[in-house]
């Protein structure tokens, strides 16, 4: 559930904001991973989307093919970093987003 001060925040067209999710800290066999080793995956939550963009008539919305609640892969240093009560999001474009982890 995405905190109160995050409701106040609407995308644009067709941006989405994610709340990255840490990296694993430990390997498959138990090892404790030093925080300079950890592999940096663009993994993250979806807490909030915009209305989608307009088609290239402008006549029509394009719908998103994302939701909010939806575990997403991004590409890495896309989007802007924001912080609200010291939680970081991304705010990205849907083009930024690879694909929808299926649980």
């Amino acid at each position: 559930m995405p905190d109160k001060k995050l409701s106040k925040f609407r995308p644009m067209a067709d941006r989405v904001i994610v709340e990255p999710l840490e990296p694993e800290a430990k390997t498959a066999s138990g090892l404790l991973l030093p925080e300079t080793i950890k592999d940096k995956r663009q993994e993250g939550l979806v807490v909030a989307i915009g209305p989608g963009r307009w088609d290239a008539g402008g006549n029509k919305r394009i719908e998103m093919q994302v939701s909010p609640r939806d575990k997403v892969v991004f590409t890495r240093y896309s989007g802007m970093e924001i912080r609200i009560d010291d939680k970081k999001y991304v705010i990205l474009g849907e083009e930024d987003i690879l694909a929808v982890l299926e649980s």
